[in-house]
């Protein structure tokens, strides 16, 4: 995977997680609240039955008042008291009903079928003994129960809290009741609300997350395509100036084959076949053919030493000869003739551990270097190359005390800087290194290139 790839990568996952350990921390506490507002909301709900169921239970027991406290404790006044609080109903599942405190069913208006029935150890469907929890808490001095009883109107079991008091001068459980299914229908409502608000809240958290990672995405693959672009723009350049020295060096090869080498040998030809015919001549002319030969030899020799030359310029015989280091004191020579700066050239340590190839990239490196300064350069008064080696690499350091200039600037343009790309290119092919430091006091070029020797 690519470097900018990894970086919008790296990106990314953090904020997913973030979002993530988010998401989490909110829908934890989303949960929390909602149970808090559950149980408040259930609080609330049974505190307001249970008042009522109170307050019905005091009208029940007003109504029988007068039987009650009367000298007549009989069956005809208990009756009486009965067929009262049968008819005292509300709603469609509202009314009283009365238990002896053995567990006998006395009243019962919507059940008529339990009375008379000793229920004293009927339990509900979750094992619950309904009848003696009533009894007890209606001994303990009357209270709420909640238990699971049939709703008339729908005869089908249902959670009910359920009010009772003791009639102890009758021996009587009096209570009434409300079903419960309504509030939990509500309390159902509302977990199912707090449900979706907050599968809301995490589809919204997601929603953001994803958009934020697609933004990072599309500014890193903008950002891509830009320096897709610009790298683009720099190898068209790089290969139209690649092209372009290639014809430059073509031209200046033929011009110098054709006005230099060529020339001569043309001369050196006439001047041979001039002895020649002087030789075929006059005996007398004999002197006269020597002298064309003498003149073809000395033209021949400088034919030798411009081929010489048309051959160093294309790739210096010292550096396969001699070595690197003798190669660069003569580049340093031929560079302070050409441009009248001096230069001063040092080398140490082991300069001599790199393939030829290695050689040749730090050899044209440093030509474009000298170039650069050469064509390049303000105000510079001297020139100095450092050569060193060790086991592990080779290292050029060339400097000069000019006036410097912008490297990113000059990096960041597709149309500059063409020399520093040359540079960088031929020093990556032998994995190599280039760095550039440049200011007022003036600028360094510094190859390294690692040794084939590490490691041995």
């Amino acid at each position: 995977m690519k470097l900018r790839y990894k970086i919008i990568l790296f990106a990314i996952v953090p904020l997913l997680l973030a979002f993530l350990g988010i998401a989490l921390a909110m829908l934890r506490q989303a949960t929390l609240l909602a149970q808090q507002q559950r149980s408040t909301v259930e609080q609330a709900y049974m505190a307001s039955k249970e008042a009522e169921l109170k307050h019905y239970v005091t009208l029940g027991m007003a109504a029988i008042s007068d039987l009650y406290v009367s000298d007549k404790p009989d069956a005809e006044t208990m009756e009486e008291a009965k067929a009262i609080l049968s008819k005292l109903d509300y709603g469609n599942d509202g009314y009283f009903y009365v238990y002896d405190m053995q567990g006998n069913n006395l009243m019962h208006p919507r059940q008529p079928d339990l009375v008379g029935r000793d229920l004293w150890n009927l339990t509900d469907p979750e094992g619950n003994r309904t009848i003696q929890n009533l009894i007890n808490k209606a001994r303990q001095g009357g209270g709420v129960v909640r238990y699971l009883w049939e709703k008339p109107s729908t005869h089908k079991m249902a959670p009910k809290l359920g009010y009772v008091v003791a009639l102890e001068k009758w021996g009587w459980m009096l209570g009434t009741g409300i079903y419960l299914d309504d509030v939990d229908n509500a309390l159902n409502k509302i977990d199912i609300q707090v449900a979706k608000n907050i599968q809301s809240t995490m589809f919204w958290i997601a929603g953001i997350a994803v958009t934020s990672a697609l933004l990072i995405a599309l500014c890193g693959l903008a950002l891509n395509i830009s320096e897709s672009r610009v790298a683009e723009a720099k190898l068209k350049v790089l290969a139209q100036s690649i092209v372009k020295s290639q014809e430059d060096e073509r031209a200046r090869l033929s011009r110098d084959l054709h006005d230099g080498l060529s020339q001569l040998l043309v001369s050196i030809k006439l001047q041979i076949e001039s002895g020649l015919a002087k030789l075929m001549g006059r005996p007398e002319q004999a002197d006269a053919a020597k002298i064309s030969f003498t003149r073809a030899t000395t033209q021949l020799n400088d034919a030798l030493g411009e081929l010489r030359r048309i051959s160093h310029d294309l790739r210096p015989a010292m550096l396969d000869d001699l070595g690197l280091a003798a190669a660069f004191e003569q580049l340093a020579s031929e560079f302070a003739a050409a441009s009248s700066l001096p230069v001063h050239f040092e080398a140490s340590g082991e300069t001599s551990i790199l393939t030829e190839v290695g050689n040749t990239v730090l050899f044209r490196v440093a030509q474009e270097a000298l170039t650069n300064i050469h064509k390049h350069a303000v105000h510079v008064t001297e020139v100095s190359m450092l050569l060193s080696g060790d086991a592990r690499h080779i290292r050029l350091l060339i400097s000069d005390n000019g006036a410097g200039f912008d490297v990113a600037g000059i990096a960041s343009n597709p149309k500059r800087g063409i020399g520093l790309s040359n540079m960088k290119e031929r020093l990556e092919t032998v994995k190599g290194h280039l760095e550039v430091h440049s200011n007022n006091s003036g600028t360094q070029v510094i190859a390294s290139i690692p040794s084939d020797k590490r490691g041995h």
